[in-house]
């Protein structure tokens, strides 16, 4: 099956897709990865203020490099997902609707994604420059340090991605 959504309409939705569906995601996205999800996770346990709203957030593996003349952003491939997999339940708790990514996910991550009514999908590796196409607009908003590793919001446009992992115990990788 193939649904064409917004970012906005993954918390509805997410319970109709099934893990090999194709989904074509428009709307809001964030960027994190391992050293920003680090940051999140200790603002969660200290207290603080969030980069963004977690609840109904998407979050984008991804670290986008430099934009290239008339481009929002430059190479934007998805970064190997079992690297926030130590991060992902509580984030996923705190309201995370979905994660995009690469690769497999741990036994934990597949409960909260349940739990949640969550959604795992998987956008293509090795395919950076393409997927930038479909990045209208990138603004960095936390974490700025970081580098290509910051929290961005990126307008996501048509962008193809695959479920990966439902929130009924379908998982791409168990076929």
């Amino acid at each position: 099956m193939e649904y064409i959504l917004n970012s906005n309409q993954l918390r509805e939705y997410a319970p109709k897709l099934k893990a090999g569906d194709r989904v074509v995601l428009s709307g809001r996205v964030f960027t994190s990865r391992d050293a920003a999800h680090k940051r999140i996770v200790s603002a969660i346990e200290n207290g603080e203020a969030l980069p963004y709203e977690l609840k109904d957030a998407s979050i984008y593996y991804a670290g986008p490099t430099p934009a290239p003349q008339g481009l929002a952003v430059g190479a934007c491939g998805p970064t190997t997902s079992s690297r926030m997999d130590v991060f992902a339940p509580l984030l996923l708790d705190k309201g995370v609707v979905c994660m995009i990514g690469k690769g497999e996910r741990n036994e934990q991550v597949c409960e909260a994604i349940r739990r949640n009514k969550a959604v795992y999908l998987c956008a293509i590796g090795g395919a950076g420059a393409l997927a930038s196409k479909c990045i209208k607009s990138c603004k960095v908003i936390a974490y700025d340090d970081l580098g290509c590793e910051s929290v961005k919001e990126l307008e996501f446009e048509s962008f193809p991605l695959t479920v990966a992992i439902d929130c009924s115990g379908g998982n791409i990788f168990e076929r």
